[in-house]
């Protein structure tokens, strides 16, 4: 079935988006491609301000950058404090435009810039992974109470969707075994404590290449909601605890810090809390799984890899670690 993740992302040139930002938005700068997943990302530096003129993929629904839109709104409305990349409005009067280009169209739309750094980019001590899972928690709190029809698609990135990857694994023998060995995991640590799990509309990729440091190290802000769905709450966390444990030899310490911090300002019951580590597995398994599918599909685009061997050394060097004992070992820290 096509997607967008099996369909190329867009192929606009610097010239031509810098002509539809001047015709749709009266914004004369200068024009820079970034790297980006499966959308098309340009930085848009001009009198005017700093934007991202960001185009979809030409499978993506209006109805999914709808979503965003207003979460981003929703947000807004509770806690402004929050950098967000707010959507700019056309002169037409749209969030949301339409452009062509070899028979195909897409949706495009020219949000804010947050200037900052990437956490990514720097040195990331226990106390401020705490302050992540502060923010991460203050940022949930903020969009509670939102909903979207979009949020409820069928979605691989999230980890309620485990038939599609069980359909993925099929065509990807170098993980299925340690897959499944997970996925029997979530099965009997998460999916059998389902009504006891709260569901909201999350971020689902608070990772290190999303969240922005302003200049006085503090976190402020944080972009990319193109994952973003309806789930499990403490799925939040646990999506950017997997992340910053990939990149630590012994990791515990600094994802518990994050757990720490967003226990504290948004609390999660005991099932959520004992769900953590299962949710931190599985959103590994999809980020190799993802990556070993679309490589295939795309050899040039390497952000598509920027994770998958990390991930696949973190999950192998699991199998010989007590996932309960890391279950209860973290409960107890946060309380």
């Amino acid at each position: 079935m096509t997607s967008v993740f099996n369909t190329p992302p867009p192929d606009f040139s610097q010239k031509e988006v810098q002509n539809l930002v001047e015709e749709h938005f009266k914004i004369a700068g200068s024009v820079k491609s970034l790297v980006s997943d499966r959308d098309q990302n340009f930085l848009i530096n001009s009198p005017s301000g700093d934007f991202i003129f960001k185009i979809s993929n030409s499978m993506e629904s209006k109805d999914v950058l709808d979503m965003q839109n207003n979460a981003i709104r929703h947000i807004k409305d509770n806690d402004s404090d929050i950098e967000l990349t707010y959507p700019q409005i056309s002169n037409n009067g749209d969030e949301i435009i339409e452009i062509k280009k070899n028979k195909s169209t897409c949706f495009a739309r020219l949000l804010k810039y947050i200037d900052g750094t990437f956490l990514k980019d720097i040195d990331c001590k226990n106390n401020l992974l705490f302050k992540l899972g502060q923010f991460l928690g203050r940022f949930d709190l903020a969009l509670a109470g939102y909903d979207h029809p979009a949020a409820h698609r069928s979605f691989i990135w999230n980890v309620q969707s485990v038939n599609q990857l069980r359909i993925l694994i099929n065509k990807n023998s170098t993980d299925k075994k340690i897959i499944n060995y997970y996925l029997d995991f979530f099965k009997n640590e998460v999916l059998s404590h389902d009504d006891h799990l709260t569901k909201a509309i999350i971020h689902n990729d608070g990772n290190d290449q999303n969240v922005i440091i302003n200049a006085n190290r503090k976190i402020s802000g944080i972009i990319d909601y193109g994952d973003m769905i309806y789930s499990y709450r403490a799925l939040e966390p646990a999506v950017c605890m997997a992340y910053v444990a990939i990149d630590n030899d012994d990791p515990f310490s600094s994802v518990a810090s994050i757990l720490k911090g967003y226990h504290e300002l948004n609390p999660l019951n005991k099932h959520e809390l004992n769900s953590i580590i299962y949710l931190m597995c599985m959103r590994l398994c999809i980020s190799i799984t993802m990556a070993v599918y679309r490589k295939k599909l795309f050899p040039e685009n390497k952000y598509l890899i920027v994770s998958e061997m990390k991930a696949r050394k973190f999950l192998k060097k699991m199998l010989n670690e007590d996932l309960n004992k890391w279950a209860n070992q973290l409960i107890e820290f946060v309380r």
